[in-house]
């Protein structure tokens, strides 16, 4: 497995821009394809995004395609989601997570395929 630890996450009014930091050890992060996820309150955990093992391919929600973006530094073992025009409805606990291999955003997607996990972030958005 990989230990996983979010930063980032706050409060900020609609419209603005937070970066979600997500450091990883143990399993060499290289191998491993990395994702966001969130929960809202009430609500089940969602896909946000995701990335390949080298970056070359990414995926999102439809709900943040052209706002969030999901990049990685193997190098640094980090990954990040840059938030922009945040949106009340984007206020959640986001959580990163890894796994080996996946390569195709339809797999990428698919949260029960991951085996590591953080603690979670939360962002909040003000109207």
């Amino acid at each position: 497995q990989v230990q996983l630890v979010e930063s980032g996450g706050g409060l900020v009014q609609a419209g603005g821009s937070l970066r979600l930091s997500c450091a990883a050890s143990g399993r060499t992060v290289s191998d491993n394809a990395m994702g966001w996820f969130r929960q809202a309150p009430g609500k089940e955990r969602e896909f946000v995004a995701a990335i390949n093992r080298n970056g070359g391919t990414t995926c999102y929600t439809e709900a943040v395609k052209g706002r969030f973006a999901i990049s990685r530094d193997n190098a640094l073992r980090t990954l990040y989601l840059q938030m922009n025009s945040l949106k009340p409805e984007d206020t959640a606990v986001y959580y990163c997570a890894a796994r080996l291999l996946g390569s195709t955003c339809l797999s990428l997607k698919q949260g029960l395929r991951y085996d590591s996990w953080g603690q979670g972030t939360q962002v909040t958005v003000s109207s």
